[in-house]
């Protein structure tokens, strides 16, 4: 039984890592780091120099910005400077009307913004930014994760400078694995837990969007079309299909609506919840089930991605949709060893998935990833699973996540060099 100073580390973690995004977390943390500048710098920006690392600029490339029908760097930079408020975190480009977005436009012809690639640094995630205005100079640099400002320095005098700590999973408040993920989802009083409820109404709210208009590659819209239901039918797996792809249509298209994220990413936080909420109430399950599912869905996510690191090469549904399945099998009442053995179906099957940058087709592998885990679960409530001897599932589960991690962390990065090269050199 987890003790009460664990759970409310616990907590604690999870109210860090779920928290409102509007937009690709990647472009968006590019206008927080642009909007902290500009606010030091007290003047509009004459020039604007950015350079980030090959994995920000890999999931910045594609996708839109949200209210602009825009997608990519220059407009998110342009707008973080113009209008940005950093107060607001992952929603800075949360105030902005027609007005500003001509003038944003304007700026991007006036070739006032430079964007390169930062060689030869650590952290997956690193965006510098540096705004010359008249005779001052601002930069700002965000390391490691999404909102933290690791550096802020104006005209040579610096305001702050600290080192983004990884995570050491062995040496943390509480150190978590899965055992510790299922008891606090199952064993936390109800009223605890709660706040998790928010999260899956805002990503239902953006789903439900994806009926209203042509967001992206419509993968909703088709998949609960007449053909799509003719092939897929009118079930809980196509229903589960339908609301997972919708809030990542609307999302990546770049509508201005929020989601609610897990670990950096709003993708992640849409396949962590939608899936889960679409089963719970076909099966017309009570709302304290419900919630507990969603919770342990979410914190499985934050603890693969304790090891796995907030950016790699491997795609973030591979860990979102794992979350999910272990929510969907609590859902259908599941034992602890049954989630388990979800998580262990899910690692040897859809591990190995590449990222290659967030765009609109993010929404056919979150619909991949989510099929995935209801085949998962419906193995591992029948006591179906991957043993120890197939691939790189071990016979520990926690073994077996810190290999899929491994995987994406270390045996990838010659496929995410690849990748970006292919990405930056298209004809």
């Amino acid at each position: 039984m987890l003790s009460l100073s664990e759970r409310k580390a616990i907590k604690h973690l999870m109210e860090q890592e779920i928290v409102p995004a509007m937009g690709c977390t990647e472009p968006i943390a590019v206008s927080l780091c642009v909007a902290k500048a500009s606010e030091l710098l007290e003047h509009r920006p004459d020039k604007i120099d950015v350079f980030l690392s090959s994995n920000v600029i890999k999931n910045a490339m594609g996708v839109g910005i949200p209210g602009t029908k825009m997608i990519g760097l220059p407009i998110a930079i342009a707008l973080g400077a113009l209008i940005g408020k950093s107060e607001y975190g992952l929603e800075v480009l949360l105030d902005f009307d027609a007005d500003d977005l001509a003038e944003a436009k304007q700026y991007i012809n006036e070739e006032r913004i430079n964007i390169a690639i930062k060689e030869n640094i650590s952290q997956n995630l690193y965006i510098e930014v540096v705004c010359y205005a008249k005779d001052s100079v601002v930069k700002t640099i965000i390391s490691g994760a999404h909102t933290f400002f690791s550096h802020i320095e104006k005209d040579g005098e610096i305001l702050l400078s600290k080192e983004f700590e990884e995570i050491d999973t062995d040496n943390v408040a509480v150190s978590l694995n899965m055992r510790k993920v299922y008891d606090y989802a199952h064993e936390t009083p109800i009223e605890d837990l709660k706040f998790i409820y928010a999260a899956a109404k805002m990503n239902k709210a953006v789903s439900e969007e994806a009926q209203n208009d042509n967001y992206g590659h419509n993968v909703s819209q088709i998949i609960g079309g007449k053909k799509g239901l003719s092939v897929f039918g009118n079930n809980p797996h196509s229903k589960m299909l339908i609301a997972t792809s919708g809030a990542c249509d609307v999302r990546m298209d770049g509508a201005k609506l929020a989601v609610m994220s897990n670990s950096g990413s709003g993708n992640q936080g849409i396949a962590s919840t939608m899936p889960v909420l679409s089963y719970a109430e076909e099966i017309g399950a009570d709302e304290q089930t419900l919630i507990r599912a969603l919770v342990l869905s979410n914190l499985a996510v934050i603890y693969i991605k304790q090891h796995l690191g907030r950016l790699s090469a491997l795609c973030g549904c591979v860990v979102a949709s794992t979350g999910s399945s272990c929510g969907i099998t609590y859902l259908m009442g599941g034992s602890y060893e049954q989630i388990t053995f979800a998580t262990k179906n899910m690692i040897g099957n859809i591990t190995g998935m590449i990222c290659d940058g967030a765009k609109p087709s993010c929404s056919l592998k979150i619909t991949s990833g989510t099929s995935t885990a209801l085949l998962s679960a419906l193995m591992a409530i029948e006591n179906g699973v991957i043993s120890e001897q197939e691939g790189i599932v071990d016979e520990d589960v926690d073994q077996t996540i810190r290999n899929m991690a491994k995987i994406g962390k270390e045996g990838m990065l010659e496929t995410d060099k690849l990748v970006l090269d292919i990405m930056t050199n298209k004809k």
